[in-house]
């Protein structure tokens, strides 16, 4: 049995060369690993709403998305930080436990709401600094690409 790593995402990416580079990655992972990228839309009419109401509508999308066997992992500004290397034994310790599918999201603009972090089961930072919510998908895309890659032993990632 073979893991999937799903990246659920609040809104579309506009960059069009964002767009390319993700799907770039996309396709390089094909040789490692079941992934797939799904857009949560934006809320219609978001700017009626309290950032509370926002988070709380994000959530019940988010949650609608997950199966019940599904471990959700959230970026999240407070997660635990790895290296490049940690990342990749990070995922191939959760690919030796048996999980079907992980699932990582990129939260809206006001992160979660908590019903989303009590059914996390854990949370990452991919840095200290803020990226725009397009910039991360790109390169949380990228470390998964690198993680396989040095779990393959292969040249992309120098040590």
């Amino acid at each position: 049995m073979c893991m999937t790593i799903k990246l659920l995402a609040i809104g579309k990416t506009d960059s069009k060369p964002l767009q390319l580079l993700i799907s770039e990655y996309e396709n390089r992972l094909k040789h490692y690993i079941r992934f797939s990228m799904e857009v949560i839309p934006d809320i219609k009419n978001a700017k009626n709403l309290s950032e509370a109401q926002q988070k709380e509508k994000e959530g019940e999308m988010i949650l609608k998305k997950l199966a019940p066997t599904d471990i959700l992992i959230l970026l999240d500004e407070n997660g635990k930080q790895y290296t490049s290397v940690d990342f990749s034994n990070y995922l191939q310790k959760k690919m030796n436990s048996g999980i079907k599918q992980l699932v990582f999201v990129i939260g809206g603009p006001y992160g979660f709401s908590d019903a989303v972090y009590q059914k996390a089961q854990g949370k990452i930072s991919l840095s200290k600094m803020t990226f725009s919510h397009q910039m991360v998908r790109l390169f949380f895309v990228e470390q998964v690409y690198r993680a396989f890659t040095i779990l393959k032993n292969e040249p992309y990632h120098h040590r």
